[in-house]
C-alpha cells in the first residue's frame, strides 16, 4: 500500500483516512462485501495509532458504510454506494426549507404548471387574452422606433429618462404630481413590492391590508420578515391600526380602484378617511393601481393625486393593459425613497428591459396607448356581460357576486363554503382552472375569483359549464 496521510496539511488524520476508505469503495477497489484490513494492519500501514483507525470505523460504520459481521472483521455493506453518495451530496432541501424566502401555497404552485397546458381553460388568469393583446401593433412598433447606442446598453438607475418624462406627464392628467427624479422604473409592480420590502422597512414591520388581498397570494413581504396583518377599513379603522401598530415601523397596502381579487372600487369618502388616518398615525400608504385604466367608468380620484405630503407610494404598470411581457412598471414616491429603491434594483438585475422601455415610451407619447386602452376597456366590458349572462342562467340559485365595474374579474361568493381544494383539483383533471377564494384569504372556502379576461368566449361558456355541473354534484352529495 502506498498511501498514507499527509501530516503536513491542515486535514485531520481522521479526515484523511475516512476520506480513502470512502474513495477506495467509491470507485469500486473495495466492493460490497469486501474485508477491511484489520485495526492492527491498518494502522500499521497507515502509520499511525490504532485508536485513530478505531475512530475512523466507528464513523463509517455508523454511517452505514461499512459493517461488522459475526465471527470478526469489518466489511463494506451492502448499502455503501448509496450511502456515500447521500452523503457527498449537498442536502439540498435542507438547503431550501431554510432558506428565506417562503413557497407559495400549493395550489398556487399548481395554478403556475396548469397554466402552462394549451389544453387548460383557465377561469381564474390575471392576464390578458393573446386576442386582446395588440400584437400587430407592437410588432410595426419595433419597426418605427429608432434606436441608438446608448437606447440600448444599461438605464440609468431609475430607468429610462425618456420614459421616466413621458410617464410624469401622463399622469399629470390624473392630477399626479410627479418629476421624473421621483419616477422608478421596475420590471412590473410586483418588483416595486419586492424593493419596497427589501429596502424601507426594519425586521418584523407591520404591513396592513384589506382581507381578502392579493399579497396572502405573493410573498414578498412575509418573505422579508414583515408581519402581514388584515383589518376592515370599515369598522374604526383608526383604532385598530393604532391597537396593531404600536411602535413598529408599518404601511398599509391597498388597492382602491378594482382591487383584486374583489373588483370593488373605494368610494371618494374612504380614499379621503384611509389617507387621513394612516397621515395621522404616521403610515405610510402602498397604492397599487395596475387596473385603474381598466374601469368601466370614471373611478375616484387616486390617493397619489390627494397625497400632500409624501405619504403615498403609488405603483403603475402596463402589464394589465398593454403587454404582462414587457415587464414594465413603476414607482412614484418621494425622491429619498426612490433613490434607496433604486440602489437595490440595481444591485438586483442593473435595469429593467431597455427595449421594453423605449416600446412604452413610444407608446405613451403618442395616441398608441391611451386609443388602445379605450379599445381595451369595450372589450372587456363585452366579455363581462357575456359571463354575467351566464352566471345569471346558471349560478343564480347557487351564488352571489357584483356587477363588474372593470378590470378582469368577478369575485363569485357561493351559499356554501364549497370552494375546497378538492373541488380545485377535480375541476383540474376535467381541465379546468379556477384561483379560489382561500388562497387570498386562507379561510375563505366561499369565493372563487373568476376572470372574464383570458380565455375566449367559447372557453368561457364551457368552462363555466363544467364549474356550475362540479358545484351541484358537490352541493348534491351534502
Amino acid at each position: 500500500m502506498q498511501w498514507k496521510p499527509n501530516r503536513t496539511i491542515h486535514l485531520s488524520l481522521h479526515d484523511q483516512i475516512y476520506n480513502w476508505i470512502s474513495a477506495r469503495i467509491q470507485q469500486g477497489e473495495w466492493t460490497i462485501g469486501t474485508k477491511l484490513p484489520s485495526q492492527r494492519k491498518l494502522s500499521e500501514m497507515l502509520e499511525v495509532n490504532r485508536s485513530t483507525v478505531i475512530q475512523v470505523l466507528d464513523e463509517l460504520k455508523a454511517n452505514g458504510i461499512v459493517e461488522s459481521k459475526l465471527g470478526g472483521g469489518t466489511y463494506v455493506s451492502n448499502n455503501s454506494w448509496n450511502r456515500l453518495l447521500n452523503h457527498e451530496q449537498p442536502n439540498w432541501h435542507k438547503h431550501i426549507h431554510a432558506s428565506i424566502h417562503e413557497p407559495n401555497f400549493h395550489t398556487i404552485q399548481l395554478i403556475n404548471e396548469h397554466e402552462q397546458d394549451p389544453s387548460m381553460i383557465r377561469l381564474g388568469t390575471g392576464e390578458l387574452s393573446p386576442d386582446l393583446l395588440p400584437t400587430a401593433l407592437l410588432e410595426h412598433s419595433l419597426q418605427t422606433i429608432s434606436l441608438h447606442a446608448r437606447d440600448i446598453g444599461y438605464s440609468e438607475p431609475k430607468g429610462s429618462k425618456k420614459l421616466r418624462v413621458a410617464l410624469s406627464e401622463y399622469l399629470q392628467k390624473r392630477g399626479i404630481h410627479a418629476s421624473p427624479e421621483s419616477i422608478l422604473i421596475v420590471s412590473g409592480a410586483l418588483q416595486a413590492l419586492q424593493l419596497i420590502s427589501l429596502g424601507i422597512l426594519e425586521q418584523r414591520s407591520n404591513v396592513f391590508q384589506e382581507p381578502p388581498s392579493y399579497l396572502n397570494s405573493i410573498h414578498p413581504f412575509q418573505s422579508a420578515g414583515m408581519r402581514v396583518i388584515s383589518v376592515s377599513i370599515e369598522q374604526q379603522l383608526k383604532k385598530t391600526l393604532k391597537a396593531l401598530k404600536g411602535k413598529k415601523q408599518s404601511l398599509f397596502y391597498t388597492v382602491p380602484t378594482l382591487n383584486n381579487p374583489t373588483g370593488r372600487i373605494l368610494s371618494i369618502e374612504e380614499r379621503r378617511a384611509l389617507l387621513e388616518i394612516c397621515t395621522s398615525l404616521h403610515i405610510p400608504i402602498i397604492e397599487d393601481d395596475v387596473y385603474h385604466e381598466l374601469a368601466f367608468e370614471d373611478a375616484p380620484p387616486s390617493l397619489k393625486s390627494m397625497d400632500q405630503s409624501g405619504q403615498v407610494l403609488y405603483i403603475g404598470s402596463v402589464s394589465k393593459t398593454l403587454s404582462p411581457g414587457l415587464r414594465i412598471g413603476w414607482v412614484v414616491a418621494p425622491e429619498p425613497v426612490i433613490n434607496r429603491l433604486a440602489d437595490i434594483k440595481m444591485q438586483t438585475d442593473y435595469g429593467s428591459s431597455a427595449f421594453s422601455q423605449q416600446i412604452v415610451t413610444h407608446w405613451l407619447t403618442s395616441s398608441l396607448y391611451e386609443s388602445h386602452v379605450g379599445r381595451l376597456r369595450q372589450q372587456l366590458q363585452k366579455r363581462a356581460a357575456f359571463v354575467e349572462t351566464i352566471l345569471t342562467k346558471d349560478f343564480g340559485q347557487i351564488a352571489a357576486w357584483e356587477k363588474p365595474k372593470g378590470g378582469f374579474y368577478i369575485w363569485l361568493r357561493f351559499n356554501e363554503p364549497i370552494v375546497h381544494k378538492a373541488l380545485f383539483q377535480q375541476l383540474i383533471k376535467q381541465k379546468v382552472l379556477i384561483n379560489p377564494g382561500y388562497i387570498y384569504d386562507p379561510k375563505d372556502f366561499h369565493h372563487i375569483r373568476l376572470s372574464y379576461a383570458y380565455a375566449t368566449l367559447e372557453e368561457l361558456k364551457e368552462g363555466l359549464h363544467i364549474l356550475v355541473k362540479a358545484i351541484n354534484g358537490v352541493l348534491d352529495k351534502n
